[in-house]
């Protein structure tokens, strides 16, 4: 699965950002698209996550002021980040998975300003 995610900039603390994702053609059976982040120097970290059920995962660190939804028709996942920080930096990869294996995006860097 190809995925193209967008979104990402500059934004200073307590701002908003919308991420969107979608895989470059329609895909049956994905199961779960989400997102992962990867700080500045540290390891990929989950973000959050939506089943096709319907069912989120979110990390601690985000909850309350993330919001992934998605469409399933477009195989597209989105992330609302709303009350930015600077610990959020760090660069967003989109991420799918299916039975046949996991996918993941080229990343979109966000930067918040202190």
């Amino acid at each position: 699965v190809q995925l193209q995610a967008s979104g990402g900039g500059l934004v200073q603390a307590g701002g908003s950002l919308r991420l969107s994702c979608a895989a470059a053609r329609t895909t049956p059976g994905i199961n779960v698209m989400g997102w992962y982040r990867q700080p500045p120097g540290k390891q990929r970290e989950l973000v959050a996550t939506m089943a096709i059920s319907g069912i989120t995962n979110y990390a601690d660190s985000v909850k309350g002021r993330f919001t992934v939804s998605r469409d399933n028709a477009k195989n597209a996942v989105y992330l609302q980040m709303n009350s930015l920080q600077p610990e959020d930096t760090g660069v967003y990869y989109c991420y799918a998975w299916k039975p046949a294996g996991t996918s993941w995006g080229q990343g979109t860097l966000v930067t918040v300003s202190s």
